[in-house]
């Protein structure tokens, strides 16, 4: 009985009877606590013989079946679980870039659709029905948006942004069941097409460097002057004899036809610059200079004819209007110009004294064009903020760049709102097809006279035949400034309500928009092309080495120099006879003099 009871107490123990018995575990069983299966491993003796699994249905362990599940029907969607390979085919790409939660550009676009929904929220919030279809507010920002898409489009095919927002503007007024720039009103449609004409103007007087037009000498002047006065007065001569425009309309075509376009020539040729073309004999740093000054001229000339073409009263009022418009606005700049060099004052954090002044250089600028066209003197208006910012950066020698930045930042603003808007002002129904095939031709032979004119006006500047047709090409873009003053002629026409001169404003707008998309394609096109192939390729490494050691200065014997401050160390430099020594003097401590030894203090 004593065996029996032994042998009964080692042998396991029965299932009970009401309990099947269940089959071995699998040798594929996942391994301890993995939710996904939701099965709770416990560890029970061999000798008992009781199940290794048992299924938990405790509250909280039901919570964690519910995430395991959960956490296993997402994970094919998630990143962190699907990394990508370096050497992943495009397919892989495109599914990883798809992925959970948005990260690349995925989230960059989707960011941008929030922003904007959000904006447009806003917007209907204070406004009401202005930002609803049909209105006013919600066809100018459905406009912008457009416009900033089609700029992107184009750009990503290497071409000029402004060309697709033009592109745009124009769509959007002439499709059928689309036409959304038809809800615009007019006067702010002008409006900010003036604001934008202000910003072009304050960052071509800040980019104006007087210095710079020194040391490039005359040939610098020759060709900011040259090219735009011939092409306009060719223009203004052809437009004449063959569109049948009056002497004055004439002209003001031939110098909104006459500027170029900084928007594309100095991108293109900065990127010329960076790779050494043309670096030697600075083909880049001459027209980039030069571009500036061009689109002064242009509006400038411009501004004078526009006063002379709507002047009231005598004869002898209507021819000196033009040169007193610009008396007044070189006046009213120099002025602006000289106060902004003592306000705002110096005793702020440089970034109050950089906002301060972009803030007044910008409304002073605002208040120059607006001001101007209310008192009947339209054309001293641009004048006047483009002196100031010329007047006022000079001044600032330096610290203007950062007032440039803030400038920049605003252009990029404005600029599908100005181009997305002349591109809407142009309507098909409106459109003579003898004014364009007439247009065309006037502008083809503007562009021919322009070309000879600009060879000869950098004949003299030591340029090879390839370099001087180069800066040729390079001079033919157009775009911004054509935009800008584009349809000034035709506003001003309509405030004073001479239909007979509105049509005429039409014409001049619709030949202004076909030199855009002529020139701003194909000039860009042409420079990226030409510029290896014309200009000599230099070494940049070797060129900026070059200027490192020409900007190292001689000391002579016994002489002791300190340069100017450089992150806060001040430089000197020693000659003593035998060893010229260099090095860094930290404010408050003692000269340590560095010297091709290991040597330091003065001891060589």
């Amino acid at each position: 009985m004593a065996e029996d009871k032994s042998k009964s107490s080692t042998m396991p123990t029965r299932d009970p009877p009401d309990r099947p018995p269940k089959d071995k575990p699998k040798q594929n069983r996942p391994p301890k606590h993995d939710y996904a299966y939701c099965i709770t491993t416990v560890e029970a003796p061999p000798s008992q013989g009781v199940s290794n699994t048992k299924l938990n249905k405790s509250p909280k362990s039901r919570k964690k079946q519910c995430y395991a599940r959960c956490s296993a029907m997402v994970r094919p969607c998630m990143a962190r679980h699907n990394p990508i390979w370096d050497d992943a085919t495009c397919w892989e790409q495109f599914k990883y870039g798809l992925m959970c939660p948005p990260h690349g550009h995925l989230a960059k676009c989707v960011m941008l659709l929030l922003m904007t929904l959000l904006l447009w929220g806003v917007l209907w919030a204070i406004t009401g029905d202005e930002a609803l279809p049909g209105g006013n507010l919600f066809s100018l920002y459905v406009l912008i948006i457009c416009c900033v898409l089609g700029g992107y489009v184009v750009g990503l095919i290497h071409l000029p942004p402004l060309l697709g927002m033009l592109m745009v503007g124009f769509a959007l007024r002439n499709i059928p069941k689309i036409d959304i720039a038809n809800d615009i009103d007019r006067t702010w449609s002008s409006a900010l097409r003036s604001m934008a004409l202000v910003v072009i103007l304050v960052q071509a007087g800040l980019g104006l460097d007087a210095q710079a037009l020194k040391r490039l000498s005359i040939v610098c002047v020759r060709l900011c002057c040259m090219p735009c006065i011939a092409e306009a007065c060719t223009v203004g001569i052809v437009a004449h004899f063959i569109l049948g425009f009056p002497w004055l309309w004439g002209f003001m075509l031939g110098f909104v036809l006459g500027a170029v376009t900084p928007a594309v020539i100095v991108p293109t040729l900065m990127s010329l610059q960076e790779r050494g073309y043309g670096v030697t004999k600075g083909v880049p740093t001459l027209v980039i200079a030069a571009a500036s000054a061009d689109d002064v001229v242009a509006i400038s000339a411009f501004g004078v004819i526009l006063g002379a073409t709507f002047a009231k009263g005598n004869i002898v009022f209507s021819i000196l209007k033009g040169p007193l418009e610009l008396l007044m606005g070189v006046s009213f700049g120099c002025i602006c110009g000289v106060v902004l060099w003592f306000i705002p004052s110096k005793d702020q954090t440089p970034t109050q004294v950089t906002m301060q002044r972009f803030l007044l250089v910008f409304g002073g600028g605002l208040f120059a064009v607006f001001g101007s066209s209310s008192a009947g003197f339209p054309g001293a208006g641009a004048l006047g903020a483009l002196s100031m910012a010329f007047v006022a950066g000079q001044k600032w020698n330096k610290e203007k760049e950062s007032v440039e930045r803030l400038v920049g930042i605003l252009w990029k603003i404005f600029e599908p709102v100005l181009f997305g808007l002349i591109g809407a002002e142009v309507a098909i129904e409106d459109l003579d097809p003898k004014t364009i095939g007439l247009g065309l031709a006037t502008l083809g032979i503007g562009l021919m006279v322009r070309v000879g004119v600009s060879i000869l006006a950098v004949t003299g500047a030591k340029l090879n035949w390839k370099e001087k047709i180069f800066i040729a090409i390079a001079w033919l873009p157009k775009a911004t400034v054509q935009a800008a003053i584009g349809s000034i002629a035709r506003d001003t026409a309509a405030a004073m309500g001479k239909d007979d001169l509105v049509l005429l404003g039409n014409q001049l707008l619709t030949i202004a928009v076909l030199s855009i998309l002529i020139t701003a394609p194909l000039g860009a096109i042409a420079i990226v092309l030409t510029g290896p192939r014309l200009l000599e390729k230099s070494d940049v490494q070797e060129l900026k080495c070059e200027n490192d050691d020409d900007d190292v200065e001689e000391v002579e014997e016994g002489e002791e120099r300190y340069l100017e401050p450089e992150d806060g160390e001040m430089q000197v430099r020693r000659n003593t006879g035998d060893i010229e020594m260099s090095g860094k003097k930290m404010p408050g401590e003692h000269t340590n003099l560095l010297t091709d030894g290991k040597e330091k203090d003065g001891n060589v």
